[in-house]
């Protein structure tokens, strides 16, 4: 799971579009109703870039679904 929380229109697209955000985070107390309206437009009809983007979205991926290595407790 990804998630941002967003402030506006901009950082709802690039949200999707550099980092392939499947959570979208808004404060109702901070934004209007149109503009979240327009933000949650945006949000789902921009497609994510992919191409360099891609390789860190997977390095996030990898490092979630890598084994968890616990370490001892220190002295």
């Amino acid at each position: 799971m990804r998630a941002a929380p967003c402030h506006d229109a901009l950082t709802a697209e690039m949200s999707r579009r550099h980092n392939d955000v499947n959570v979208l985070c808004l404060s109702a107390d901070m934004l209007g109703e149109r503009l979240i309206d327009r933000m949650v437009e945006i949000w789902l009809t921009t497609e994510f870039e992919g191409g360099r983007r891609a390789r860190r979205v997977q390095k996030i991926t990898d490092l979630e679904t890598s084994p968890v290595v616990e370490q001892p407790p220190s002295c």
